[in-house]
């Protein structure tokens, strides 16, 4: 199997993938699975020192987003920020601050995750575990989602610093490597766009 150096991998049809069935069981469509390997590459790259490598895969992502997702998603948002850090990168300081403050802007307007947010079930330890969320669905989910939540209001202060040129006060993509969930479902999405903001 062949590919070019503008498609990585991920991108060809391979029937083995399995996480690429699992997420579209899940009812993911396959570009939601392509935006996140190309965003993880590209964070990977760039913590490694491969600048031209984060460089691709990231305009990649950025790519996809724009004409994949709505601009009230937050993947959309991740990828924009991400933009900013390609212009930052190419020396282009003023185009890189105008679109961190225009993602910053965005990302604080959107609202934050509801009753509309899709949650698979979490717990998977135990049949104990799996009975208490059942028994305990309506207090499991808003402590999801007052979790997702926190990881939002974070990114969004992230988003801040980076346009006004300041460091940030963590670095997300080494905490999506421990946080990432092994389930397909729209508290993913959100995950994911949090934490594959490159800084």
């Amino acid at each position: 199997m062949t590919t070019t150096m503008f498609a990585p991998r991920t991108w060809v049809f391979n029937i083995r993938d399995r996480e690429m069935r699992t997420a579209r069981t899940a009812g993911w469509r396959r570009v939601d699975l392509w935006w996140e390997r190309l965003s993880e590459r590209g964070n990977r790259a760039q913590l490694a020192g491969d600048t031209g490598a984060a460089l691709i895969a990231l305009g990649l992502a950025w790519l996809l987003a724009a004409t994949s997702f709505p601009r009230d998603d937050h993947r959309a948002l991740a990828a924009s920020a991400n933009a900013a850090w390609i212009f930052r990168t190419l020396g282009l300081e003023h185009m890189a601050k105008r679109r961190y403050r225009a993602a910053a802007a965005a990302w604080a307007a959107l609202a934050l995750p509801g009753q509309e947010l899709v949650l698979a079930p979490r717990a998977r330890s135990s049949l104990f575990h799996m009975r208490m969320e059942a028994l305990h669905a309506e207090t499991y989910r808003a402590n999801h989602l007052k979790r997702l939540s926190n990881f939002i209001a974070e990114t969004g202060r992230t988003l801040d610093a980076l346009a006004a040129g300041e460091a940030p006060g963590s670095t997300h993509y080494t905490r999506w490597r421990g946080e990432k969930p092994a389930i397909f479902d729209d508290s993913r999405k959100i995950l994911s766009a949090c934490l594959l903001v490159v800084v």
